[in-house]
This record gives C-alpha cells, sequence and structure tokens, in this order.
C-alpha cells in the first residue's frame, strides 16, 4: 500500500510540475499598434501569466523604463503615460521572464498631433472667416488640465529640470505665448529647454531660471493666463535627505515578487545601499555582516541608482520568489561626503497555503543503477542455496555409500552396524580416519566377533558389482550378482 501511495505522490509531483510551472504566456490578444493625440493619458496592456509569476520589464525602443520616467508608470500589468508627447512615439516592448522562459508583447505607438493640422485649418477657417463670415460657433480658450495647473510655485535646485504645462482648447483652435516676466521668452533665457505646443521645458536649471512664467492663451473668441512662479535653490553642501514615504512596510505572497523603492535628495549623487536585519542566531548563514549597535545586519546588492528631473535620485530593491527567510527589517541607507540617512520597513511573507507533500524515500546510492542494487542481494542468496544445497548432497552421498558397503557382505560376515561408514565408500567422507586407524578398528571387531563365536572375517575393500543373468532349460531364469572384494 505504500509503495502504491508513493508512485501515487510521484505521478502528482510530475504531472503537477509540469502542467502548472513553465515560461509565462500571453493570457489575451493585443493590438499591437496603438494611437493616442497629444496631451491625452495612453495605457499599454500587458496581459501575461505564468507560475512563478513573471517579473516584468517595459523597454522604449530599446532603453529600460524606469522610474526616473517623470511621465511613465510600470503597473503591475500594464505601462501607464501621462500626458503624451510628439517623441513618445516609437516601438514599446513588455517582456515577461521568470525561470522557465520569456515573452515578448511589441507595440508601435503613433502619436496625433493636431496643432499643425489645426494650424492650417484655422488659417484657412480664418481667410474664410475675414471674407464670407465665420463659418461655425466661436468657442474661447479653456485650459482641458486644471488639475495638472494646480502646483503654481515650483522649488528646484540647480541642475535640475521642470516643466510647466498649459494645455488648452477653443474654436477656433488657440495658439499659446509663453512669457517670464511678463516679457516674450527669447531662445537665450530659454537655454537647453524647448518650447513646444502647451508645454514649457526648462533643464539644467540655474539661479538666473527664477522668476514668473504665464501661458497666454488666446484666439479670436477670447484668451486665458496661467502664470507659474519657478524657485532656482542653490545647492548646500549637506548629507542626503530621504524623501517621501517609501521605502514603507510591505505583505507579499509565498513565491511572489515585490520591492522597495528608496528616493534621496542629495547635492551630489549619493551612495544607496539596502541592509537587512539578520535575526538572532542567523549569522552563521551569511558571509559577512555588519554590526551597528546590538543588531547584525546583512549588506545586499544595489541596483542601478536612477536621477530624477526633481533633482533626486531614486533606488529599487526587488525581491522575487519570497520565502519565510526574506521577511524582516530592510532598511534603506543613502549617504554622501556629508553624512548619511536611512529609514527602515518591514517585510511580511505570508505563509504558504499549499499542501506538503511527503518525503519520497531517496535512493541509496544515485550511483548505483536499479539491477545492481537488486542483484547483489539476489546473487548472495543464490550462492548460499547452492552452498547448502552441495552440502546437503554430499551428506546423502555418504550415507548411501555406507549402506551399500554394508549390504556387499554376506549374511554370515555381516558386521554389525557402526557409527561410521566404511572407507571403501567414499574416500572423501573418511577423511578423518586414516588407513592404519580403519586396520586398528577392524581388529578390535574380529576380536569381538571371535569371543562371540562368530567366524573370522578379513579386511576387505569393496571394488565392483557385477549381475549376472542366466536362462536354464527349463525356461526359468536365475540372476545373481558378483560382488568383488579386495583383501
Amino acid at each position: 500500500m505504500e509503495l502504491v501511495w508513493i508512485v501515487f505522490v510521484l505521478f502528482d509531483i510530475i504531472f503537477v510540475t509540469d502542467c502548472a510551472r513553465g515560461p509565462p504566456r500571453v493570457s489575451a490578444k493585443v493590438a499591437h499598434r496603438q494611437a493616442v493625440r497629444i496631451g491625452r493619458t495612453m495605457k499599454l496592456q500587458c496581459p501575461v501569466e505564468g507560475d512563478p509569476p513573471p517579473l516584468i520589464m517595459w523597454t522604449k525602443d530599446g532603453r529600460n523604463i524606469h522610474s526616473g520616467w517623470m511621465r511613465f508608470r510600470v503597473l503591475q500589468n500594464a505601462l501607464r503615460i501621462k500626458e503624451v508627447e510628439a517623441d513618445d512615439a516609437g516601438t514599446f516592448i513588455c517582456k515577461a521572464t521568470n525561470g522557465f522562459g520569456s515573452v515578448n508583447i511589441n507595440y508601435t505607438l503613433i502619436v496625433i498631433d493636431d496643432s499643425s493640422s489645426g494650424r492650417d485649418g484655422a488659417g484657412a477657417a480664418g481667410d474664410a472667416e475675414y471674407s464670407t463670415g465665420l463659418p461655425g460657433k466661436l468657442v474661447r480658450p479653456r485650459f482641458t488640465q486644471p488639475a495638472k495647473m494646480r502646483k503654481r510655485v515650483i522649488a528646484r535646485p540647480v541642475g535640475s529640470s521642470v516643466r510647466l504645462k498649459c494645455t488648452a482648447s477653443g474654436n477656433p483652435r488657440p495658439d499659446i505665448v509663453w512669457l517670464k516676466d511678463s516679457r516674450p521668452l527669447t531662445p537665450e533665457e530659454v537655454g537647453e529647454g524647448r518650447k513646444k505646443k502647451w508645454t514649457l521645458s526648462l533643464k539644467n536649471l540655474t539661479p538666473e531660471h527664477s522668476g514668473k512664467y504665464t501661458c497666454h492663451v488666446s484666439n479670436r473668441a477670447g484668451e486665458i493666463n496661467a502664470t507659474y512662479k519657478v524657485e532656482v535653490i542653490q545647492r548646500t553642501n549637506s548629507k542626503p535627505i530621504l524623501t517621501g514615504t517609501h521605502p514603507v512596510n510591505t505583505t507579499v505572497d509565498y513565491g511572489g515578487t515585490t520591492s522597495f523603492q528608496c528616493k534621496v535628495r542629495s547635492d551630489v549623487k549619493p551612495v544607496i545601499q539596502w541592509l537587512k536585519r539578520v535575526e538572532p542566531g542567523d549569522e552563521n548563514k551569511y558571509n559577512s555582516t555588519i554590526e551597528v549597535g546590538d543588531h547584525h545586519f546583512v549588506v545586499l546588492p544595489t541596483g542601478e541608482v536612477w536621477s530624477r528631473p526633481d533633482g533626486s535620485y531614486l533606488n529599487k530593491l526587488l525581491i522575487t520568489r519570497a520565502k519565510e527567510e526574506d521577511a524582516g527589517m530592510y532598511i534603506c541607507l543613502g549617504a554622501n561626503t556629508m553624512g548619511y540617512s536611512f529609514r527602515s520597513a518591514f517585510l511580511t511573507v505570508l505563509p504558504d497555503n499549499k499542501p506538503h507533500l511527503p518525503p519520497i524515500p531517496a535512493v541509496s546510492s544515485p550511483g548505483l543503477p536499479w539491477p545492481v542494487i537488486i542483484g547483489i542481494p539476489a546473487g548472495v542468496v543464490f550462492i548460499l542455496g547452492t552452498i547448502l544445497l552441495w552440502f546437503c548432497q554430499s551428506k546423502k552421498h555418504c550415507s548411501s555409500g555406507a549402506m551399500v558397503s554394508a549390504q556387499a557382505l554376506p549374511n554370515g560376515h555381516r558386521q554389525p552396524p557402526r557409527e561410521r561408514p566404511l572407507p571403501g565408500a567414499d574416500k572423501d567422507c573418511m577423511a578423518s580416519m586414516t588407513y592404519e586407524e580403519y586396520l586398528t578398528q577392524q581388529q578390535q571387531q574380529q576380536q569381538l566377533l571371535l569371543a562371540q563365536g562368530a567366524p573370522k572375517v578379513y579386511p576387505k575393500i569393496f571394488t565392483d558389482i557385477h549381475t549376472h543373468t542366466h536362462s536354464h532349460v527349463d525356461g526359468k531364469v536365475h540372476q545373481h550378482q558378483h560382488i568383488h572384494y579386495q583383501c
């Protein structure tokens, strides 16, 4: 019964492992060509599944998309692009990978820019208006994304960048003009930034970039304005500061994937390092640990540190195939030449709810094949059986030889039964008695027979038996044996 159970368990393990676990696969159909208008939000889906759950990475034109890309956000099974720009057009690839393989989903993103066609249309409409009158209803400009314009005071450190947005619509399509401190911007004042429809980007900020920036949006139906105040802060030598709320306490399923992130603001590029507290008694599990107070910590591998446009730096710690030993306290440490700052968070790994199968007995020696393992005991049993059979046959042969020798004597000369067989029966059976000992024994037996009145018997050695058959005239058949002895 136990053997049947073991076979069933083995079959179940092989079947479940082969059927359930495998490389990632695409779980739904997708349209590989996507189109979006400038200023809209676009979401590219990545419908993949697998066991173990795959790790998803996005690339655009061969470059990895990470948290440093301000308008891009990698979701669990999608990529969201906010306020799409013309430069966002290109090839996007979602790559899902686990221990069994990987799968890619490719997208070609087309960005539709209405500004060029709108301008041409507006110009033609304007000509028609002046000549024949207005063909449609006039609509004054309005801001289409006011929620993204709420923050009007922006502070940035030297060397960072800033983006000012004034997305608007109207009929005819409005025009936009950017001003700094009520004066139109010149290319020299914009510097390395670029003036684009609805968005003004300023890069490599200097203190001279500080001021009030106004977007003036107008058409023949009216005009609207929005003003931003930009403050460029001179960098000072100070230790790093961890901004935001990350890292935060996280819970993950057994075998799942999760991550911690750490955002550090520093005047110079900091060193960001992740540490994990070692539980008491587990120090010997690691090659090296560092001691901080009463606790020991192990230094974890750290990935790339990304520079963000707001002057901060970002780093992520990825934890895949979470196990019970991954649970505990993690610390993000940011350091530069002026000092360091750190923040901790805890990871909780939920218990594994999958049923645990009974252990399968292992083969004692994986180097020996099954035929050898079975054949060795069988060979030993065969050899022992052969020796035992030969021993029994030898005993039987000795006993039969002695019986024949005793029956060969005439009735008058038959000797009394002995405990030992006659030497003539089998020399091998009498290896313990020499011929002199045998003669001495025969003499003692003759003296005993003489004392009892029996005729003298000479020692004889049985040599041969012949059987003769005679037919008489009267039809009788007589048969007798000749037994030859050697004195």
